[in-house]
């Protein structure tokens, strides 16, 4: 099976929109059968034919994930939520990050490495990813409580907060509870109330939330994935943009140490965005987004922007969820954003 021929498997409704917090579908029970067997196709055909062109080729690629992982400096808190694991760079006016799904602390510095130079970025690994604990029925509350105790330990009063895609709804609550340890609220390709990836997937989807059917797709079936990652159609458009993407895309795995996190964020953290009361966030908020995101959609990211009083929306025409060819773009946003009054 070629790559056009996943690709067709891979749309049975609208492309991109799932699997890496797989878009559910409502509908009857055969529509749903359909889409479970199409997709459990695509992974099983990608993994049989990545594991024909190599079960090598995966472990190297594994151990080289890995070493990059291990080659990033983590430190551990213990907190009433259990074990916080967060990494630190740069240095100047603190910003907590809240990571996106099938990250961690190393990929919170990543993502927002050119579009906050000059600052000391504080990247905490959230609950279930990395070396951070999923506390028994943990909710969003308690992780934005989990970044208050990481604050704390680091004397810390108050920072800027970035959440990012599925680290929207930790960033948001933390604000919430946390009015007075925030300056500013910087949300890019978050997902927002009403969003339709703000929904539980169906239990079958755990399925994908490991290393070979991800690695195999990537290897297999690399446009998919790149979708599945959020690339609309016509990127990378520059070689900067395909190197851009390409470390994206490297930078989930190793997927092992961070499934818990992936199922807590696609099966409950998500989902509770729904409910935050947003027209309630008293700082400064800034959103940044594609108009072409293909896994966050922008319209929900618009009504936020109304929703929250004195919001700042920069809707950038192209560059879909990773944000492609708009490092300069969001900086120079990020930049001026960030340098508004606050409240004493």
């Amino acid at each position: 099976m070629n790559c056009h021929q996943l690709e067709v498997l891979l749309d049975p409704c609208r492309p991109g929109r799932w699997p890496l917090g797989v878009r559910p579908v409502l509908g009857d029970d055969q529509q749903m059968t359909a889409l479970k067997t199409r997709i459990l196709l695509v992974v099983a055909t990608a993994t049989v034919a990545a594991l024909a062109a190599g079960a090598g080729a995966y472990r190297r690629d594994l151990t080289t994930a890995r070493n990059r992982l291990a080659a990033v400096l983590r430190h551990h808190v213990s907190t009433p939520f259990g074990m916080v694991e967060y990494a630190e760079s740069g240095a100047g006016d603190p910003v907590l990050v809240s990571h996106g799904i099938f990250h961690g602390c190393d990929g919170g510095l990543l993502s927002v490495r050119s579009s906050l130079p000059g600052r000391r970025i504080i990247a905490p690994s959230r609950f279930g990813y990395l070396g951070s604990d999923l506390p028994t029925g943990a909710t969003p509350m308690d992780q934005a409580d989990a970044f208050a105790a990481l604050l704390d330990h680091l004397e810390l009063a108050r920072v800027d907060v970035v959440g990012i895609s599925a680290g929207t709804t930790a960033a948001l609550q933390f604000v919430l509870r946390h009015p007075d340890r925030t300056r500013h609220l910087v949300v890019m390709s978050g997902s927002f109330p009403g969003d339709p990836m703000a929904v539980a997937p169906p239990a079958w989807a755990k399925i994908l939330y490991a290393d070979l059917p991800l690695w195999a797709t990537k290897t297999v079936a690399r446009p998919q994935f790149a979708r599945l990652m959020g690339v609309p159609a016509g990127f990378p458009k520059t070689p900067e943009q395909a190197q851009e993407m390409d470390e994206m895309m490297e930078s989930i795995f190793p997927i092992g140490p961070r499934a818990a996190g992936a199922v807590f964020d696609a099966y409950i953290s998500n989902p509770a965005v729904n409910q935050l009361p947003i027209e309630k966030i008293t700082v400064p908020t800034i959103i940044i987004h594609a108009k072409d995101d293909p896994l966050c959609v922008f319209a929900p990211a618009e009504e936020a922007a109304r929703r929250i009083p004195g919001c700042i929306l920069v809707a950038q025409e192209s560059g879909g969820h990773l944000g492609l060819g708009q490092s300069e773009p969001t900086r120079v946003a990020l930049d001026d954003f960030l340098r508004s009054p606050i409240a004493p």
